[in-house]
């Protein structure tokens, strides 16, 4: 339970903030596009923080790399809570960004310390407290901000729990294996680091910079061609940051894609609506929410993806991972037309979080499992982080590109999106969580044909 909740601080961390940029922005005194940048760079450096942690957590021990990203997150959040100017606010939050390695080091240590029957079901607990941790730092920073001015509160509580985690991870988390030790891959972590960097940035700010100027193409072909260099330094280095077969292997590649699609589907779900329920009225649509209330919208998909998570584990050895991740995107897809088709009363909101939160929870539970259950337990972490990499991945395509929705489809004579923007938006959530579900059924297909 312990490892659920530290997997689940880098949820909170990253869904309490995202409401409080209007906040930072007045007491900073910078645009909100620049205000942005804490959402930006936590991002960032959790791409970077996954698989360079992972790895260690498999060549050093899981604990101690839990320990030293719960460490990071106390730090930041101590940081964003006494800071004073945007520049430290930034070195803040990317502290903030490394706790995203707490999931795979949580699975990996999960995998090492049950039996082979019962690790289905705790790695689907860990993964699927990604969800509530979204809901629950949306539900945090609602009640917070009711109460207290500013942003540095939120920080103080997350400083809170941090320290707690940290406690309660310092005492009873072991390795249950001593680990094999090993020097890391210095050349490929490098590499891959400034690959991850270029690629999400660009991402991050194609919509801002504009998808076809020069900077944001630059950026996109110095990605390319740092990812073909890395690629070849690790077929060449005996001990890689990260195994090419692996990174090939028909399981990774089907666990990532499934991923990259059903992180656009959560990322993209969780941002859009709570943002809709807080929308004047006057516009022809929205609810004039709190921001308080519109967390509270998201609770049945929080609640439900916790419940869901220990059945889903149970269900996977005898449905297999692959299909209860088809079957889960395939609900997450239906919650979001249902949204497409009727969203005009707040019982739409409340059925389609939960319609959310059954196919999340079924399908993130599973898609845990589906990321390891090839490979062998000391790359556990490894394979992970890909996993949580490609996820990543999806969440800021789907901010980016829905940016771009809002952007293009205004109300006349306000910068503000319109109903059709949502609708659009909405659509490309539940095609992207039907891709998942297509995905994962062609690679099971592959996969039982070459068996």
């Amino acid at each position: 339970m312990i490892l659920a909740i530290a997997a689940a601080m880098t949820s909170v961390q990253q869904s309490a903030v995202m409401p409080l940029l209007p906040r930072m922005r007045d007491a900073l005194h910078v645009p909100l596009t620049t205000a942005a940048w804490a959402v930006t760079i936590s991002l960032l450096c959790g791409a970077v923080a996954t698989p360079l942690l992972g790895r260690l957590g498999d060549l050093y021990g899981r604990r101690r790399m839990l320990l030293v990203t719960l460490a990071a997150l106390l730090a930041g959040s101590v940081l964003g809570a006494l800071s004073t100017s945007l520049a430290i606010l930034l070195v803040a939050r990317a502290l903030q960004g490394c706790s995203a390695a707490l999931v795979p080091l949580a699975i990996g240590a999960v995998r090492d310390a049950l039996p082979a029957q019962k690790a289905p079901v705790g790695i689907s607990v860990v993964t699927a407290t990604m969800g509530t941790g979204v809901g629950g730092g949306l539900v945090l920073s609602g009640l917070v901000s009711r109460w207290m001015p500013g942003y540095h509160a939120v920080f103080w509580v997350i400083a809170g729990l941090a320290a707690l985690v940290l406690a309660l991870t310092a005492q009873i988390v072991r390795d249950v294996n001593a680990p094999p030790g090993g020097s890391l891959d210095l050349p490929g972590a490098a590499l891959l680091i400034m690959a991850l960097t270029c690629a999400l940035l660009a991402i991050g700010q194609g919509t801002k910079w504009g998808w076809g100027s020069p900077r944001t193409t630059l950026v996109f072909i110095a990605a390319a061609l740092l990812f073909a260099i890395w690629v070849e330094v690790e077929k060449r280095c005996a001990a890689p940051l990260i195994a090419i077969p692996m990174l090939v292997h028909r399981g990774t590649v089907g666990a990532s894609v499934a991923a990259l699609a059903l992180g656009f589907a959560l990322f993209g779900g969780f941002a859009l609506i709570p943002t809709f329920a807080q929308a004047n009225r006057a516009l022809g649509y929205g609810f004039d929410a709190s921001v308080l209330e519109a967390g509270l919208c998201l609770l049945p998909t929080a609640l439900l993806m916790l419940v869901m998570s220990p059945w889903t584990g149970r269900l996977v050895p005898v449905c297999g991972a692959s299909t209860l991740v088809a079957v889960g995107a395939l609900i997450t897809a239906l919650s979001d037309i249902w949204l497409m088709v009727s969203h005009d009363r707040i019982g739409d909101l409340l059925v389609a979080s939960s319609l959310f939160g059954l196919g999340l929870g079924l399908g993130f539970a599973a898609l845990g499992v589906m990321a390891v259950e090839h490979v062998p337990a000391e790359k556990t972490a490894v394979a992970s982080a890909i996993n949580s990499l490609s996820r990543l991945t999806g969440g800021s395509l789907a901010g980016a590109v829905t940016s771009a929705i809002f952007a293009a489809d205004t109300i006349p004579q306000t910068t503000l999106p319109s109903e059709r923007a949502y609708v659009i938006s909405f659509g490309l959530i539940a095609a992207a969580a039907a891709a998942c579900a297509i995905v994962t059924w062609v690679f099971r297909f592959r996969s039982l044909r070459v068996s």
